[in-house]
This record gives C-alpha cells, sequence and structure tokens, in this order.
C-alpha cells in the first residue's frame, strides 16, 4: 500500500519533496496558504533564477545544518540538481559558475516544476494552512484553519522562514515545529541591505561602484567581501553588502556596535606610508596618491578627484576630509591630503539596521539541526521531515539557498517515502 506524505508549503522545497516522494510511488498532498504554488520562486534572481552555483560546499553556508550539507550533498547534489532540471527540459546556461534557466525567466523553473506535479498528479490545496499536526498511534494527523483534518503517513514541513512574508514565508512554521517539541533558533534577515547613520546618503543615492568591504562588530574585523556596491538613499546595498548584513543583523540583536570599512580603491592595498602595495608596486605602478598629487597640482580638488572613482562619490568624499571643491591641489594641507587618501580607502560607516524580512532574500536561524537526522526527520517526533528554509541553514547569495532548497527537498522527499539515504 503506498504511503501517504503531506507537504507543508509549496515553495522550492516543497515542490521538490514532492515530486521526489510521488516519484517512489507516494501518494502526496501539497498544503499550500497562497492561491498557488512557487510564488516566492518567481522573484529570484531578479526574476532570473540563479538556482545553483558551480562552487558548491559547507563553507558557503550558515547556522548549525553547516553539519549536515556534505551528507546532504552526497545523496542529492550539483550534478543531481542539473540532472533534475534537464529531465524536466529546462536548458541550463552557466554564467561565470552561476546557474540560470537558459530563458534566464524563474518562471521556467517554475513551470517545469508545475508540470512535474501535475504529471505525477499530486493533489495541491491552495488557500490552505496547516494549523496543527498531531501524532496519533501510527499516523500524523494534520488540521487546516478550516477545520479540515486528515490522516498521512509522513509530513514534510517545508513552509520556509520569514523573509517575504508577503509570499507566504512568515514564520508560521515555526509555530508548528515549536509545538512538537522543536528549538526554534532565533531569526534575523538575511541577504540584505544596511541602514546606516551618516547623513551623506542622499548625495551618492544610486551610484554603483566596484569595493572591497571589511564589517566590523565592536572594532573587531569579522568578514571581507569585494563586488558591486549600491549606494542607497538609506545606506548600502548590493551582494557585497547581503554577504555581511547575516552577522551585521546578529551583532546589532545583541547590541554590538556595527561598522563597515569601505575601501573605494579595492585594487590598491594602502600601505602605512599611504602608497599601494608592494605586489602592485612590483607590477610597475607608481605610488598612486604621490604621482596623483605630482602631476595634478595646480588643479582644483573637483578636478583632482575626477577619474579617481564616481565622480559624486568623489565630491562626498572632498567634503568629508573638509577640502574645498575649488581648492588647488598644491595648497592642500599634508594633514587634509592624508584624511582624503584614508577616506579613499577606508570610508568607515555605522550600521544601524538590516532592512526587515520584507527586503530580505532568506532568514538567518530556523529548526535547529541538531535535533534532526541525516535524512532530516525529527528526532522527537517520528515521520515529521523539513526541508528548506525552515531548518537553521542560510547561504550565501549566488544559488546557494536555492540549491539546499532542491537538496534538502529531495533528501526529506525520498525519506518520507521510504528510501534510507546512504
Amino acid at each position: 500500500m503506498s504511503r501517504k506524505i503531506a507537504v507543508v508549503g509549496g515553495g522550492a522545497a516543497g515542490m521538490t519533496a514532492a515530486i521526489q516522494s510521488a516519484r517512489m510511488g507516494a501518494l502526496v498532498t501539497i498544503y499550500e496558504r497562497n492561491d498557488r504554488v512557487g510564488k516566492k520562486l518567481l522573484s529570484t534572481g531578479n526574476g532570473k533564477c540563479n538556482f545553483s552555483n558551480e562552487l558548491m560546499g559547507a563553507d558557503y553556508y550558515f547556522g548549525s545544518g553547516k553539519m549536515l550539507i556534505d551528507s546532504i550533498y552526497a545523496n542529492f547534489g550539483l550534478r543531481d540538481t542539473k540532472e533534475f532540471f534537464t529531465g524536466l527540459g529546462m536548458r541550463i546556461k552557466n554564467r561565470n559558475g552561476y546557474l540560470y534557466p537558459a530563458s534566464e525567466q524563474a518562471s521556467t523553473v517554475l513551470d517545469v516544476l508545475r508540470y512535474e506535479l501535475e504529471r505525477l498528479q499530486i493533489t495541491i490545496h491552495t488557500n490552505q494552512q496547516v494549523k496543527s499536526i498531531v501524532r496519533r498511534q501510527n499516523a500524523l494527523v494534520i488540521e487546516t484553519t478550516e477545520n479540515k483534518s486528515e490522516k498521512y503517513d509522513a509530513v514534510i514541513l517545508a513552509c520556509g522562514g520569514k523573509a517575504a512574508p508577503k509570499t507566504g514565508s512568515d514564520g508560521a512554521g515555526f509555530l508548528l515545529a515549536k509545538a512538537l517539541g522543536h528549538r526554534v533558533i532565533p531569526t534575523v534577515p538575511a541577504l540584505a541591505a544596511l541602514k546606516c547613520k551618516e547623513d551623506f546618503y542622499k548625495r551618492v543615492a544610486g551610484v554603483r561602484c566596484d569595493a572591497k568591504l571589511t564589517l566590523r562588530i565592536d572594532g573587531r574585523s569579522v568578514r571581507s567581501e569585494r563586488g558591486e556596491l549600491q549606494w542607497t538613499d538609506y545606506g548600502i546595498s548590493g551582494i557585497p553588502v547581503f554577504q555581511l548584513s547575516r552577522d551585521a543583523a546578529y551583532a546589532l540583536s545583541g547590541k554590538k556596535g556595527v561598522t563597515v570599512e569601505i575601501n573605494l580603491l579595492p585594487d590598491y592595498e594602502r600601505d602605512l606610508d599611504d602608497t599601494v602595495s608592494e605586489a602592485d608596486m612590483d607590477a610597475g605602478y607608481e605610488p598612486f596618491w604621490t604621482d596623483r598629487w605630482r602631476r595634478q597640482s595646480e588643479q582644483t580638488m573637483e578636478q583632482f578627484v575626477t577619474g579617481i572613482v564616481n565622480k559624486k562619490i568623489g565630491l562626498l568624499l572632498l567634503k568629508l576630509a573638509d577640502i574645498k571643491e575649488t581648492e588647488t591641489a598644491s595648497l592642500v594641507p599634508a594633514a587634509s591630503r592624508s584624511k582624503l587618501e584614508r577616506l579613499f580607502c577606508s570610508l568607515t560607516v555605522i550600521v544601524g539596521a538590516v532592512n526587515p524580512y520584507e527586503q530580505a532574500q532568506v532568514c538567518a536561524g530556523g529548526v535547529d539541526c541538531t535535533e534532526v537526522s541525516r535524512e532530516l526527520e525529527s528526532r522527537l517526533i517520528p515521520g515529521v521531515f523539513f526541508a528548506g528554509e525552515i531548518l537553521d541553514i542560510d547561504g550565501l547569495c549566488g544559488g546557494y539557498n536555492l540549491q539546499w532548497a532542491w537538496s534538502s527537498g529531495s533528501v526529506a522527499g525520498r525519506a518520507a517515502a521510504g528510501r534510507k539515504v546512504r
């Protein structure tokens, strides 16, 4: 007799879990609180859906679930994911290691998943929210907010976390997990922009530039990232900022001081004497600033900073260094010159907050992964499995969180249907 399996949540992890269970002969039902499945998936990767990455492994993840990555990906990893989607008819585009559907449309990923759900005759209950899961004898009983109940052999919780609550991820899954006795590690927004305290951001809002960012917590350097920095009217954004936001959010929740040091000349690592690095010297560069002060000594300071970085940023740094735009470069005092040079290589901003869950791509925290097995089954309630963002595991920007959804959904779905992992 086929096993009956309920999947709570019709997102990336939930749909994958349902498909894998059904392929093993299980009778699967998805409970989705939205009016359709996969709503959040449509907004990933700016609508292009960066669904995985050629560089994969535990080093790209955080949380108590980091310890599970190697075993989970050994059972369903990058190669399996590519085979899974090509098997569904989707061509894949590799852009510098970042994997997208060849159509560059997130809707393509959702469509091929939906078609497979239909082919496998998986039952989908939309506009239904599960309010309780109770173990009674040898069955798990699901009850919805519409007071409908049904018995199942296994239940897979794939309800997401708290990020993008308008798509259905509002933390309701954590309440179900807690009711089952599971510990939920406190959550914070991750892969989000940072709100900063300075008053100059409107001057440079909309500017994008290459930069190296170093996150400092209570003055201690924690993590550095390089990439395209995006200036907003309230602070900083862009992929390198997203990568730092998790640590910033937890530090802020702990009332710690958070700053970001911005190097606007990331190809020039400043030495103690304010020249370029030894590596750059070996490459044939003259000390950058010494040469510029010499060659452009008769220019105004507005002219002097033009061409180094985006002009709006250059003019901002002049203001922060208390140097007038009309001042002649040769007349700028040594102390002011030194201050300007330091600002280019180490502009420090104070972080006041991380953008809320509404503007976050994922949330960090979730169900404590020490309470689940390698099959992602609850160690407290046999027959209950977890997949996706509901677990305390989150990855860097670049396809890592969707890869976790495909992998965890596949492992949980197969295990729930009766297959043991390797």
